[in-house]
């Protein structure tokens, strides 16, 4: 597997704009971006009933992992399932595509029928019967991104971050009940292959602004 440096920037109002237009200014944005240069994003975190995935995150251990549901601008034509690995500090990201009805019944703890090749939805089903996985958390923002091919930098600018309990397939329609995950701002994410490019470095630097650990995830699930 090939993974990937990742870093994570809080950001104050004032630094969100001041980035945000240095990375307009300069790169380009993602191809999937709608007139406004944004899209909304809904990932349906799973967990254990011990909270596995949170508490690894927490106490910072090595080797980790997180399943989730994933689709864009209430698109429910396009479900992802991902899932992202954490090892040494470094990341990486399965992903295989789920239909409307599949997702469904993962949301309701139900087995939808599994085809051989598809290798990612199998071991959540596994983790699901032997770890007792189960959809946790909903996690919603906006997101605007910029990719940059020297790198393959790609660069973010999360903001809007609203959690919500799973309630059944509801997790998947605009009639889940949502709040504001606390009071932090937008969050700024880069993430490139082998380095990143001094252009790059130049646009994200706010003074003595170090990155962190933050985590959409963990942020939300203190609300549930």
């Amino acid at each position: 597997m090939k993974y990937r440096h990742e870093f994570k920037f809080q950001l104050s109002p004032n630094d969100y704009l001041t980035v945000r237009a240095r990375l307009r200014a300069v790169l380009l944005h993602d191809s999937h971006v709608g007139e406004n240069n944004e899209y909304h994003i809904r990932s349906i975190y799973f967990d254990t009933p011990g909270d596995k995935a949170l508490r690894e995150k927490i106490d910072g251990v090595n080797s980790r992992e997180k399943f989730r549901i994933r689709f864009y601008n209430g698109d429910l034509t396009h479900i992802n399932l991902e899932k992202k690995s954490k090892l040494n500090g470094l990341s990486h990201k399965q992903t295989t595509a789920v239909s409307q009805e599949e997702a469904a019944l993962l949301l309701e703890g139900i087995y939808p029928d599994l085809a051989p090749q598809r290798t990612l939805l199998a071991e959540l089903i596994s983790k699901m019967q032997y770890q007792q996985l189960r959809p946790k958390t909903i996690v919603d923002y906006i997101r605007e991104p910029f990719i940059f091919t020297a790198g393959n930098v790609r660069v973010t600018l999360d903001r809007g971050i609203r959690t919500g309990t799973v309630n059944g397939v509801q997790a998947l329609t605009s009639l889940a009940v949502t709040i504001p995950a606390g009071t932090q701002g937008p969050l700024l994410e880069v993430k490139y292959d082998e380095f990143l490019p001094e252009i790059i470095r130049d646009i994200v630097q706010l003074g003595s602004r170090q990155a962190g650990a933050f985590s959409k995830y963990a942020a939300c699930r203190i609300y549930g």
